[in-house]
């Protein structure tokens, strides 16, 4: 979450709260080949990125992984409520979490996703975390970083480009030209690109079609690297990937154009997770950025084995609320990735709740901060739906209250009492942001005492592979967002009928609705009801291994607003910049 927007000085400060980037730059950080050295990791293990940025080389991911076999694992997953707009605060929690349970005495690593630059220069500036609870070097991670999200640009574009190529000269697939299932991506939020036209400019340019482009968070690159457990499993996902269909409806592969080898060879860095570290020294994998309400909306599988054999703690957090992210990583992370949750702490900020009880949209923000206790109040049933969706996985779940300046004693502790007496889970608030672990220690003791009492054997998905697709998508709907029904419009039917006949009906559903809303409407707050979930269209991710069920309100393509968070960036003569944080 961005500092300038979200932790503003109060009216009693005159001095300014310091920037993240105020902030990073004050930190003395280390070499990370000296970072991390006391995890296990020595000089061979990394691909170096400049003094303070690695990559862990593939030999090094094999032996951790073997070390993780042998110890017991503490898998923590960060998850929240329905977030405002701005961001309740996740990334932040992770951090600051992690760096709390080392000062502690555990030995916890922490992953989370690498930022889009979309949502940098959109709405919610940086995505590093923030405060005294932030991974470094921030500046880099949220622009260019090491170039994994290049690196997956172009390799959908390859693809897209010799899919083209196909169709355009000498196509002996038979491709049928209104059936393409491979748009063009761009890592940049640009609504005027959501619907296009290519191929015009006469016979060299190509067949005239239309496409459109999405953003790269939401290719099923994105999902297949973060699924992908080494380079071999990669290209075998890669291989098929489903880019369109011919004119019988039978489907055409990423193999079948040849581009398995060329698209698998630019992702050959991006695969290796990402190391780094926080304010306080904790090593941090960075590593894939799939959207929740788009794509799963959690870091790879690879940073996350590669953690556990590092720490006896994985701190991980997974993308908006707890509807998109945590479900997706219940059934559909933890199911691939053979991982059992230990504990799920769900962030939630007095902001958040006044959202949800003065019910506004579009937001406005001076009213939310003018409004007392009784819109806390009113605003609980969004935070009562998202703990009570989390303990159907059989997690203990622990609120995590994200404080900002403007928060009263009284707001608080209203949340707290709320949480623990009528909910009867565990609370804490959370001044990791303001404080770093120091602010992070009653949540951390929270999460240690939840990790003690948890049951492997009590978690549960809510659904079996050999559940029909419709089936799944009914529980999800019912279960999770409280809709009493859904409804398939379009040809939504017929893709789940031709999902059956290419054997896709065992998959898992990644369901791509709205972050806004528990519902598939953005304007419904709190916690709807009586209503239905719209299905618009079902198509497969199959190199991912997943299917995917469009709502009504979905968009892979966001926009930026009017004034965009990059209008108030710059960057001066000395490389210094400002507004990004």
């Amino acid at each position: 979450m961005s500092s300038q927007d979200e932790q503003s000085p109060t009216e009693e400060s005159q001095e300014p709260i310091p920037t993240d980037y105020d902030i990073a730059q004050s930190t003395d950080m280390e070499p990370i080949w000296e970072l991390v050295e006391p995890w296990g990791l020595g000089l061979d293990d990394l691909q170096y990125f400049g003094e303070y940025t690695a990559k862990v080389k593939q030999h090094a991911i094999e032996r951790l992984r073997d070390q993780a076999e042998n110890k017991e694992q503490n898998l923590v997953l960060v998850t929240g409520m329905t977030p405002t707009p701005k961001g309740e605060g996740k990334t932040v929690t992770t951090v600051g979490l992690g760096q709390t349970l080392n000062h502690v005495g555990e030995e916890a690593m922490i992953a989370i996703r690498e930022p889009s630059l979309g949502p940098v220069f959109g709405v919610k500036g940086g995505a590093a975390g923030g405060g005294r609870s932030q991974v470094l070097p921030m500046e880099d991670i949220n622009l260019h970083f090491t170039g994994d999200l290049h690196a997956l640009t172009s390799a959908h574009n390859l693809i897209a480009a010799m899919l083209d190529a196909k169709i355009s000269q000498g196509d002996d697939l038979d491709i049928d030209i209104n059936n393409v299932a491979w748009p063009r991506a761009i890592d940049m939020n640009d609504r005027a690109l959501r619907e296009t036209v290519v191929g015009l400019g006469g016979k060299t340019g190509g067949t005239p079609r239309e496409d459109n482009f999405i953003l790269t968070a939401a290719s099923e690159l994105m999902a297949v690297l973060c699924l992908a457990t080494d380079i071999g499993d990669l290209k075998e996902r890669v291989s098929r990937i489903i880019v369109a269909y011919d004119e019988d409806g039978e489907p055409v592969t990423v193999d079948d154009i040849e581009a398995t080898g060329p698209a698998t060879m630019l992702l050959r860095d991006a695969i290796k997770p990402n190391v780094v570290q926080t304010i306080e020294g904790t090593p941090a994998l960075v590593h894939g950025g799939p959207f929740a309400n788009i794509a799963h909306g959690t870091n790879s599988l690879v940073a996350d084995k590669t953690a556990f054999g590092m720490g006896d703690y994985l701190v991980t957090e997974a993308g908006f609320g707890s509807d998109l992210g945590a479900e997706k990583f219940m059934d559909v992370v933890c199911r691939m990735g053979d991982m059992t949750p230990n504990a799920v702490v769900l962030v939630a900020s007095v902001r958040a709740l006044k959202y949800h009880g003065l019910d506004q949209w579009p937001v406005d923000y001076d009213e939310i901060d003018e409004a007392g206790v009784e819109a806390v109040e009113a605003g609980f049933s969004n935070l009562d739906k998202h703990a009570r969706n989390l303990q159907k996985f059989g997690v203990p779940v622990v609120v995590s209250i994200n404080r900002f300046p403007d928060d009263t004693d009284e707001e608080i502790q209203a949340v707290l009492d709320h949480c623990r007496d009528d909910l009867g889970v565990r609370a804490a608030e959370s001044n990791v942001f303001s404080d770093g672990s120091e602010g992070g220690v009653d949540l951390a003791e929270n999460v240690i005492e939840a990790t003690e009492e948890s049951n492997e054997e009590d978690f549960q998905m809510l659904y079996d592979d050999e559940d029909s697709i419709k089936d799944k998508i009914h529980t999800v709907a019912t279960e999770i967002y409280g809709a009493d029904d859904v409804k398939y419009t379009g040809g939504a039917l017929d893709d789940i009928e031709q999902m059956n006949e290419l054997d896709f009906d065992d998959y898992p559903v990644v369901m791509s609705k709205t972050f806004h809303s528990l519902s598939d409407d953005a304007s419904q707050k709190g916690a709807p009801e009586g209503w239905e979930l719209e299905i618009s269209e079902v198509y497969p991710s199959a190199g991912a291994g997943f299917l995917v069920a469009l709502t009504a309100d979905a968009l892979t393509m966001p926009g930026l607003p009017a004034r965009p968070a990059a209008a108030d960036m710059d960057i001066d003569e000395d490389g210094n910049i400002s507004g990004l944080f």
